[in-house]
């Protein structure tokens, strides 16, 4: 992990305690020590993001928003980020959703191409092919933003898609559902790095699809905060 990312993660876990604190002890105090932690957390994100870019003037200061998301019928959600304005001289990156061809329990060789997937402590290494001609390429997103699960508490990016893509999106997932393993999962790839190869049983009509990693629990609040900050363009 580089010196940006564990600034970031530390900052992320003092603006919750700090969040934290205030509610269970020192309302009274909320204003201040709240607005320091918000302040906090917009600083790392906004030197991360300009390490990560090579941008090497200040963005416009806009204010990152931290509240607890409730939707219908559903429990609370954990905090959710915002991420904070910035100017153009950055764009959102782009995301391809690629058909997969083929996984192997190996990592890739060199001459062979794919996306190889590190081996961890429960899953063995993989080698994941796509059709780079197929699905949906360098498409820029309508939002993305990074939440942590009630149960099992991994974090992950949900990306809602633009109304044109979401057309696109639920024709693309419903022609893998019928396909045989691992030709119904779909390559989630992000500057040629492969996020994520979720499977599909049935089209998906409603535009979402969230990144967790090619296993569930890889991503840390830090790389989640980053990554949906990248996609979402009023990031």
């Amino acid at each position: 992990m580089n010196s940006s990312t564990e600034d970031l993660l530390h900052e992320v876990l003092l603006h919750d305690t700090l969040h934290t604190h205030v509610r269970e002890n020192d309302p009274h105090a909320g204003a201040h020590l709240t607005g320091l932690a918000d302040g906090a957390l917009r600083v790392a994100l906004r030197r991360q993001r300009l390490t990560r870019t090579g941008v090497g003037v200040a963005l416009a200061v806009a204010v990152a928003t931290t509240w607890v998301a409730v939707a219908d019928n559903e429990a609370p959600r954990a905090h959710v980020v915002q991420p904070a304005e910035r100017g153009d001289t950055a764009k959102a990156a782009t995301v391809s959703l690629l058909p997969v061809t083929s996984a192997t329990e190996q990592a890739c060789t060199q001459a062979g191409g794919g996306y190889t997937v590190h081996p961890t402590q429960t899953h063995p290494a993989m080698c994941v092919h796509a059709d780079p001609a197929g699905g949906m390429s360098d498409i820029r997103v309508s939002s993305a933003k990074a939440e942590k699960g009630t149960v099992d508490g991994s974090w992950k990016v949900e990306v809602t898609l633009t109304p044109t893509d979401r057309t696109r999106f639920a024709t693309f997932t419903g022609s893998l559902a019928s396909a045989p393993p691992p030709r119904n999962e779909f390559a989630i790839v992000i500057d040629g790095r492969l996020w994520g190869n979720p499977m599909v049983a049935a089209s998906l009509t409603g535009g979402r699809f969230e990144i967790v990693g090619p296993y569930d629990g890889d991503l840390t609040a830090a790389v989640a905060h980053g990554l949906a900050q990248r996609l979402d363009p009023s990031g």
